[in-house]
């Protein structure tokens, strides 16, 4: 509806007006968080040099799938909440790459998964319970879970199994359910780091 200003010009209605704002506020938050995003991004490409070629080229794919995200975002293709919780994701996944990289001193890639805890039905059939598991531990013969981590809300990580992998979990399941939740040379709860023991060392790009 418009109504008539003072000299009798014609003035946009107060509903068209509060859209027209909130519309406005949207997309200069959206965009002040993708350039916050692309900072951070930049921050972290100067340390990529004390890295390997395979491990480079993770993180130039996660780059790159976070300007996949700002590009959407831009377009006004995805929500604010879809751009936050897939920028924290990329980070997290980083954040545990690089974190396994230091640890081991080897070029290797893990094949990475992070979920929130509504997410876990795209891992699981049967979704675990948080505290029924710890970390290196085999999930579903098929994850081992590499911890939590904080990036904007909780992610879980898990390093999906190849199938030689796989392979040598089911044949150890009958004999020994011990190896099922623990890594190579890990002899109880108190065992290596996340990134000495567990998962065979492969080199690998991401998909």
């Amino acid at each position: 509806m418009e109504r008539l200003g003072r000299k009798g010009t014609l003035m946009p209605g107060s509903n068209g007006l509060t859209r027209t704002l909130l519309t406005l506020m949207a997309f200069l938050l959206l965009g002040g968080v993708a350039v916050a995003q692309r900072l951070a991004v930049s921050a972290n490409n100067a340390d990529d040099s004390e890295f390997g070629p395979v491990m480079r080229a993770y993180l130039g794919y996660l780059n790159n799938e976070q300007d996949v995200v700002d590009d959407r975002a831009s377009r006004r293709e995805i929500t604010a909440a879809y751009y936050r919780r897939n920028s924290n994701r990329i980070r997290a996944l980083r954040q545990t790459a690089v974190r396994l990289a230091r640890q081991s001193g080897n070029d290797y890639v893990l094949e990475l998964e992070a979920v929130t805890l509504g997410e876990f039905g795209t891992l699981f059939e049967t979704p675990p319970k948080i505290g029924s598991f710890r970390v290196n531990e085999i999930l579903a013969n098929r994850f081992r879970f590499l911890g939590a981590v904080r990036s904007g809300e909780v992610f879980y990580v898990f390093a999906r199994l190849d199938p030689y992998e796989q392979a040598e979990v089911m044949r150890g399941a009958g004999t020994n359910s011990g190896a099922l939740s623990r890594g190579p040379g890990q002899t109880g709860r108190d065992g290596p780091s996340v990134g000495e023991a567990g998962t065979r060392r492969r080199r690998a790009v991401p998909k």
